[in-house]
């Protein structure tokens, strides 16, 4: 298995160092050749959505990446990556709208808003989670699960072959999260 780490902006090489801990090739992408190469899931990290909306479709690499998630390559998205696979915005104008989820961009505040926190995710447990900036969603589509929730707010949910989470999980040494995707990308 070969996973894509989205790498224009934001937490990429520290999604690359946890599929490293878990054994998984993985290479970045920065440019339309770099998707070229095959792999079996995508990771899009957390970092500034606008700035990353504004690079994906200056460097090529919106549109061709859009189809292939439509098309059902498997995606994670964490924070940033979360708000852009979201098909409605509290406050933005939505990226690849492939998630009918809506988010609420920096609903814990400013960077003084970050914290840490433990919570249940359906299915491994209790997971720690770093917020930074962090968004949540704030409505979901039938056929999205809820996967996770602080404080009665939806944090993680998947729908079918997408995987959103509005923490960080590559920024603890807890890899269940990114098992969770690896196993929901071999299907």
């Amino acid at each position: 298995m070969v996973i894509g780490i989205l790498a224009l902006q934001g937490a990429f090489e520290e999604h690359g160092a946890m599929l490293e801990r878990l054994g998984t090739e993985h290479f970045e992408i920065r440019q339309r050749k770099d998707i070229e190469r095959p792999f079996d899931g995508l990771i899009i990290p957390g970092g500034e959505s606008t700035v990353m909306d504004k690079l994906l479709r200056e460097s090529g690499l919106f549109e061709p990446l859009r189809e292939k998630i439509k098309a059902g390559l498997p995606v994670f998205g964490t924070c940033a990556g979360m708000i852009l696979l979201a098909n409605k915005l509290d406050g933005g104008k939505p990226c690849f709208k492939l998630m009918d989820i809506t988010v609420k961009r920096n609903a814990y505040g400013r960077q003084l808003g970050s914290f840490f926190t433990e919570s249940e995710f359906n299915g491994l447990g209790l997971v720690p989670m770093t917020f930074i900036r962090a968004p949540y969603i704030t409505s979901a589509g039938p056929h999205v699960q809820i996967l996770a929730e602080v404080d009665g707010r939806t944090v993680a949910a998947r729908q079918g072959k997408i995987l959103a989470t509005a923490f960080h999980p590559e920024l603890t040494d807890n890899t269940a999260v990114h098992n969770y995707f690896l196993q929901m990308a071999k299907g």
